[in-house]
C-alpha cells in the first residue's frame, strides 16, 4: 500500500470527445469543481481547453457570468500548461491575469472554448495569451503569468 497523496487532477483520455484530454479535480469540494472536467486538446501549438456552462454560470441576462469566465481562464491556463507538458497539477499560482470583455456568452449557444498560447517559459514563470471563443465569436482577450510551484 502506497502512502503518496492522490493526485489533485487527474489527466486523460476525454471518453465525450475523442482526440481530447479531460482534466478533472479529484476533491469535488474545492472551488474548480463547479466548472466540472474541462475538456483538453493540444492543435499547433495551441491548447484548446473547453467546459459546457450551465445555469449555475449564468448572470441575469442568461449569458456566462464574467466572474465564471474570470475563473474559467484561470483554469484555462493550468490545463493548457499541463497540456504543453511545463506544469504538473501542484501549488502553481497564477500570478497576474489581465482580460478584455468582448462580447456576452450566452448560455443556449454551449460550449466555451479558452485557446491558450504559451508565450515564454522561464525557470518559475510561465506566460500565456488567449482567447475565449464560443463557436467562432471572441467573447474575451486574455493575458496572465503563473509562477511555477518550487522544487522544495
Amino acid at each position: 500500500m502506497s502512502d503518496a497523496p492522490a493526485p489533485s487532477f487527474t489527466f486523460g483520455p476525454d471518453p465525450d470527445l475523442p482526440g481530447w484530454s479531460r482534466w478533472t479535480i479529484s476533491d469535488p469540494t474545492r472551488f474548480n469543481s463547479i466548472f466540472g472536467p474541462l475538456s483538453v486538446k493540444l492543435e499547433d501549438g495551441i491548447a484548446r481547453v473547453r467546459f459546457a456552462p450551465t445555469q449555475i454560470h449564468s448572470n441575469l441576462r442568461g449569458h456566462v457570468h464574467g466572474g465564471a469566465l474570470l475563473g474559467f481562464i484561470d483554469m484555462a491556463m493550468f490545463a493548457a500548461g499541463r497540456s504543453f507538458g511545463v506544469l504538473s497539477a501542484g501549488t502553481a499560482a497564477t500570478l497576474d491575469l489581465t482580460t478584455q470583455f468582448i462580447a456576452g456568452a450566452p448560455l443556449e449557444e454551449g460550449a466555451v472554448e479558452a485557446r491558450v498560447e504559451l508565450l515564454r517559459e522561464t525557470g518559475r514563470l510561465l506566460f500565456m495569451r488567449g482567447l475565449i471563443v464560443q463557436d467562432e465569436t471572441i467573447i474575451v482577450s486574455f493575458t496572465g503569468t503563473i509562477r511555477k510551484p518550487s522544487t522544495k
